[in-house]
């Protein structure tokens, strides 16, 4: 089985809190479901959640590959040069990134408001990337940008290997069909 949620902004990725923040099982009941992957608790958006260990694994383990594509709203203006060494492989204090896909984008129009709103400084702009990931470092995405010179202020996951956020507000949920499911499984020859 697998499900879709769009994880709220301010949300561990996990069922269980020890400190009263809010996990996964405020948003969804899913019995023996675990997450395939981490998204950090000031991120947002798509958390896919399995009881599937085949499943978890072709998800989660970075040597199949699975792009992870995020929105990501920065401080400054990013350019084209600015992304170039995102586009190359970013030397990070673990070692040197895999190369990502990164774009300009404009402000995504499905955007929903966040609670609390970033911190708005008058004279210092935003822009919105887009940046494909496939790999799975703690917080990469944001030392990422961060070593580009384009602090991270907004980061949403859309996409993990074929499934969106499309239709899902913040807090909403669905389960995959098995048809997609197997076929996913059945690229680049996956065995269960």
């Amino acid at each position: 089985m697998l499900i879709l949620l769009n994880k709220p902004f301010r949300v561990l990725t996990q069922f269980t809190s020890t400190d009263g923040k809010a996990s996964l099982k405020d948003y969804v009941h899913a019995p023996r479901m675990y997450p395939a992957g981490r998204l950090d608790y000031d991120s947002e958006g798509l958390v896919l959640l399995t009881d599937e260990d085949a499943l978890q694994t072709r998800l989660a383990d970075p040597r199949w590959k699975v792009a992870k594509t995020y929105f990501v709203q920065v401080e400054g203006n990013a350019t084209e040069q600015m992304l170039d060494p995102l586009r190359r492989g970013v030397e990070l204090n673990d070692g040197l990134t895999r190369p990502a896909e990164a774009a300009i984008v404009a402000e995504p129009h499905w955007l929903w408001p966040r609670d609390p709103p970033i911190r708005f400084r008058q004279a210092i702009p935003t822009s919105w990337i887009s940046l494909a990931i496939r790999e799975g470092r703690n917080r990469q995405v944001r030392r990422m940008t961060a070593a580009a010179g384009l602090p991270t202020l907004r980061l949403i996951r859309w996409s993990v290997g074929p499934w969106t956020l499309e239709g899902l507000a913040p807090g909403d949920s669905r389960a995959v069909d098995q048809a997609q499911i197997r076929a996913f499984l059945a690229e680049k020859n996956f065995s269960v």
